[in-house]
């Protein structure tokens, strides 16, 4: 069935509801890391959002310190949590991440997880993690285990 949004009814929603974590960063390289964060409130349209959300999300996951770097300044796992807070800062419904933890070592990881577990259940988001650490995939409440694109296992943990 074809949706019934338009092009830019579904850009917009993707836009106020989705928090996308890539598998590379993507951040914006003209941007401060700061400015990469604030970048999707901005985006999101909120008039009332608080930038404020941003600062805590950047110190929660241990990069507050350096939210005044252009992305090439910072290494690969502060990148990471920089995307992150950017995919979070908007409190979406949806959570889309493609190897959230790949970038980062084992601490961070744990961070990164943990976060984006307490943002999903806070919010009652839907939080899509594709992954190769199962380590991660048994923090989630659901897993399925996916061989040359054919499902092989999958079930709840609730």
């Amino acid at each position: 069935m074809a949706s019934r949004r338009t092009a830019r009814e579904r850009a917009r929603w993707r836009r106020t509801q989705v928090g996308f974590i890539f598998q590379t960063d993507d951040l914006l390289p003209h941007l401060t890391a700061w400015e990469n964060v604030t970048q999707q409130l901005a985006m999101s349209g909120d008039e009332t959002a608080d930038p404020a959300a941003a600062g805590s999300l950047l110190d929660e996951l241990g990069v507050a310190e350096s939210r005044d770097k252009l992305p090439d300044q910072l290494s690969g796992g502060q990148r990471q949590r920089v995307a992150v807070a950017r995919a979070l800062v908007h409190d979406p419904v949806l959570i889309l991440a493609d190897e959230p933890t790949g970038a980062v070592d084992r601490p961070n990881a744990v961070a990164i997880l943990a976060l984006l577990v307490r943002a999903q259940r806070a919010r009652g988001a839907t939080l899509v993690v594709v992954t190769h650490d199962r380590e991660v995939a048994a923090r989630l409440d659901r897993s399925v285990l996916l061989d040359d694109g054919r499902l092989v296992a999958g079930g709840d943990r609730s």
